[in-house]
């Protein structure tokens, strides 16, 4: 029995592993999403996060910070990226690298691979070089291409289209593995096909090397690591008591040069293999956790209870969040809303033994939603006894903007035999009366404000997503994914 409690007690999580969990989960605290397979697309989802979380991931209730700042930047033509370049500030100024190696989901996945028994591949200089490459990586896919993308006014977050593993993980694999988005697999294409194939070798390469993502790849943590030498709080050196031994560097996991450095993530691991005990954890002049603080005992037990005090007030937060998140009427695309604008009202000419659905072959379930550049609302049932396209998109979203246009011919050629309306997703990031304004469109544009609409059609934040109603008011086609002109046309009743 001796021997297994003291193996327990060698097992047990530490203060920062327990600290990573508890992000990872209030950064997911949306798990009915889970079940669900919908992603939250409440108010707090336009806060930022400060580690590296995907925003479709079906348990997250903010956005991640890199994402926020490749859409801010493929905006920054019509407004200044302001916000998330403040929130970066803040993040950097008070927390720097100390947000990688605590507060983030993507790094504590890293180091769980890593425990996985295996050769591991030593740092060296290879590795050291290798380490600036996430550098390039954030001034060409989150800087240089959604910039230049702007001037041809489509956005481009260029990381989160073609690289980013976390958003694979969390957000597509996170919704595909649910069986009510079984039918989205249909948009599969290359493009999922690469980066699956990027997350298989991020994560294997993670098993034999520590924390491969971050130290290669992550342009999250390159922004941080510029903050290196100004955070207020992260790893300090006593330079009275430094020897220069050079057994804290050898013993860090990552490519640092020294203890403090922007390959520094702060985990404080250096101060148990420091023969003189120069190394702390410190928030300004603020010490805490050091050395000394293990070995006094009255400070060891000042410390026990403010750490059992921080504990309880952390665990409240966690379980208010959770209720909040997972409460029965928190979803903003609840369909029994009281404000609704779904209703299930069709006029007397339908065949009322057809019942109102979502699927093909069901009566469409009628709605008004709010015009851009116009007076008034778009309503369904004003338009029966014609074809209606119902198109739902974003400024934000690319294959939805390429598509546009394609909705736009097919109105101007049909010349009244048919409606199409292109809804803008509830999720507004851009002024998107200025966008259109500079468009050349004559359909009608209008705003789902609530995300009722889409949800009433079996729609989530997956764009684009298109309806075609045929002139009797049943649904002809309902899915997820671009349509070519050619394609478009064809589906007409």
């Amino acid at each position: 029995m001796a021997e297994f409690a003291v193996w327990i007690k060698d097992h047990l999580p530490t203060q920062r592993r327990l600290i990573q969990l508890y992000s990872a989960l209030l950064y997911n605290a949306h798990l009915k999403g889970f079940i669900s397979g919908n992603i939250y697309t409440g108010k707090t989802k336009f806060v930022c996060v400060p580690g590296f979380n995907c925003y479709s991931c079906p348990g997250a209730v903010g956005a991640c910070p890199l994402g926020a700042l490749q859409n801010a930047l493929a905006s920054s033509g019509k407004r200044a990226p302001s916000y998330i370049l403040g929130i970066l500030l803040l993040y950097g100024l008070i927390l720097g690298r100390s947000i990688c190696g605590w507060l983030c989901p993507a790094g504590l996945l890293q180091e769980l691979l890593h425990k996985i028994p295996s050769p591991k591949l030593k740092k060296s200089r290879v590795t050291r070089v290798l380490s600036y490459l996430k550098y390039v990586i954030l001034a060409v896919f989150v800087v240089a291409l959604p910039l230049w993308y702007t001037r041809q006014e489509l956005p481009l977050p260029a990381f989160c289209k073609y690289i980013c593993p976390v958003g694979s993980f969390e957000g597509a694999v996170g919704l595909l593995s649910n069986p009510a988005n079984s039918a989205k697999f249909s948009m599969l294409g290359i493009l999922f096909t690469r980066k699956f194939i990027i997350l298989l070798i991020i994560v294997c390469a993670c098993v034999f090397v520590y924390r491969a993502f971050c130290r290669f790849i992550c342009p999250l943590g390159a922004i941080y690591g510029l903050f290196a030498r100004f955070c207020i709080i992260g790893v300090k050196v006593n330079d009275d008591k430094c020897i220069h031994c050079g057994k804290c560097v050898s013993h860090c996991g990552m490519d640092v040069r020294r203890v403090g450095d922007h390959e520094c993530i702060n985990c404080g691991e250096c101060m148990s293999v420091c023969p003189t005990k120069a190394i702390s954890i410190k928030a300004g002049k603020v010490c805490l956790a050091s050395p000394e603080s293990v070995a006094d005992e009255g400070a060891k037990l000042r410390s026990g209870r403010n750490r059992a005090a921080a504990w309880l007030l952390a665990l409240a937060v966690l379980a208010g969040a959770l209720w909040y998140f997972n409460h029965t009427d928190s979803s903003p695309n609840a369909l029994d809303a009281a404000d609704s604008s779904v209703s299930e009202a069709v006029d007397d000419s339908v065949d009322e033994s057809i019942p109102v659905g979502k699927e093909p072959g069901m009566r469409a379930p009628d709605f008004s939603a709010p015009l851009y550049l116009a007076e008034g609302d778009f309503t369904l049932s004003e338009h029966r006894g014609k074809t209606v396209i119902v198109n739902f998109w974003a400024t934000w979203c690319t294959p939805c903007v390429a598509e546009l246009p394609h909705f736009n011919r097919l109105f101007l050629e049909k010349n009244g035999e048919l409606e199409i309306v292109a809804i803008h997703s509830s999720l507004v990031t851009d002024d998107v009366e200025a966008y259109l304004s500079k468009c050349d469109y004559s359909m009608p544009f209008a705003h789902d404000q609530s995300g009722d609409i889409i949800s009433s059609f079996g729609g989530s934040t997956m764009l684009p997503h298109t309806v075609i109603i045929d002139p009797e008011g049943i649904i002809v086609y309902n899915s997820t994914g671009s349509l070519s002109y050619e394609k478009l046309e064809s589906l007409l009743p």
